[in-house]
């Protein structure tokens, strides 16, 4: 077996054990089998984000593909919005995004759009963004046979699932004296964790290990808010690192208070 199939093999077997201690029941056969395919045909991470499942189906992530057009030595995107189908007052975009796989290729041409109905409430007030990101992700599918769909290309379509598993992880506290429970800071997490996608389980071992306490509840809301502000700024300036950091709390998920 050749450098590259072991390598395969061995992220089929780490993302197989990953997604049964992440995903647990949402789990069956046929789901497991199609990561087991994906992983195979592109080397996608779920430790480093780069699938989500989403309504019994995989889906690619923006970090995902540009990782996977990293390995396969992309020459170069090319990203400009389509001025004539864009109306900035209404925060309406639209982007063309091109893909150059190598210095001679012709390029492949994917459209990203987004305006204030076709996104999630998370990321509203940036919809050029959006489109753009949008654009990439098609354009990269394009340009690597990638069938499954992105993340970022479904709007709000994964927000209501996540919601209900973070309202589970993070019950409401109370606000004065010791407890974690301040409404606004608890809104933030849960904000972070939506946006940046992370798992509720780990953040919650990470947090604990974080201010020093043996569960949450026993946290001051100053160590709560001091953690709080050094995930936001992770996950804004290196989210594969903290990742990272978070995975290393997966043999600890059980025992998480």
């Amino acid at each position: 077996m050749n450098e590259l199939n072991v390598r395969k093999t061995s992220l089929v077997s780490k993302n197989r054990r990953l997604a049964r201690k992440l995903l647990g029941a949402r789990l069956d056969a046929a789901k497991l089998n199609a990561l087991k395919e994906i992983t195979k045909c592109f080397q996608f991470s779920l430790g480093l984000g780069d699938l989500r499942l989403l309504e019994g189906g995989w889906y690619a992530t923006h970090g995902g593909l540009i990782r996977l057009a990293q390995r396969h030595r992309c020459a170069g995107i090319e990203v400009e919005p389509v001025p004539p189908l864009c109306d900035p007052n209404s925060a309406r975009w639209l982007f063309k995004a091109t893909v150059y796989k190598s210095k001679h290729s012709r390029g492949f041409v994917g459209y990203g759009d987004a305006n204030p109905s076709n996104i999630s409430d998370l990321v509203r007030g940036a919809e050029m963004r959006v489109a753009e990101t949008r654009a990439v992700n098609r354009a990269l599918r394009k340009a690597y046979g990638i069938g499954i769909c992105s993340v970022e290309e479904i709007g709000s379509f994964a927000e209501p699932a996540t919601s209900t598993r973070e309202s589970k992880k993070f019950p409401p506290q109370p606000a004065n004296g010791n407890g974690y429970g301040g409404r606004t800071v608890r809104d933030r997490l849960c904000q972070i964790i939506r946006q940046h996608q992370l798992d509720p389980t780990l953040v919650k071992a990470y947090a604990t290990d974080f201010c020093g306490v043996k569960t949450l509840r026993e946290a001051t809301r100053e160590q709560v808010e001091n953690f709080v502000t050094r995930l936001a700024d992770w996950a804004e300036k290196d989210r594969n690192a903290l990742l990272c950091q978070l995975n290393s709390y997966l043999p600890q998920k059980a025992g998480v208070a």
